[in-house]
């Protein structure tokens, strides 16, 4: 099983991360059945109406771990083959990749799961700040009671 995380602020190419991800799994080929792959862009809107681009914050060091345990978290959970999570900071403009998570499994229900699992938490767990920058000025982004709702689902159940 194979976690790669990278957090930067590099922009990240979707056509060669996917590539990168598909080439590293030629070793596991035989076994594997399915990827799944999530791609989040900035969009127009946000809190506000008028979203130009983000400016993401980070704990260097801290966040990388933080995506690597949830990824564990993943690995243990489901039977995956690999889990790839690309993250950029700092500004990034309207249109543009924010996040890829890709994941490597022999089933495609464990590839669904785990993808939107990782996306979940990722969301309420790892350290990321989120400004908005908008054409009326900047404003940071507080945490979504739907995000804290999605990554409940995942909780333990008793």
């Amino acid at each position: 099983m194979h976690i790669h995380v990278e957090v930067g602020p590099a922009p990240i190419d979707s056509a060669t991360s996917g590539s990168s991800f598909r080439a590293g799994l030629k070793r596991d080929s035989a076994s594997l059945g399915a990827i799944c792959s999530f791609e989040g862009l900035v969009r127009d809107y946000g809190d506000g109406s008028d979203v130009v681009a983000l400016d993401l914050e980070h704990y260097p060091g801290m966040t990388e771990r933080s995506l690597r345990q949830i990824a564990g978290t993943a690995a243990d959970r489901w039977p995956l083959l690999a889990i790839s999570i690309l993250h950029r900071v700092g500004r990034i403009e309207l249109g543009e990749v924010v996040v890829i998570v890709s994941v490597a499994s022999s089933h495609r229900q464990a590839a669904f799961d785990a993808c939107a699992y990782i996306m979940d938490l990722l969301k309420t767990e790892a350290p990321f700040w989120k400004k908005e920058i908008g054409t009326r000025g900047e404003r940071w982004v507080a945490s979504k009671e739907s995000d804290d709702l999605a990554a409940k689902r995942w909780a333990p159940t008793k």
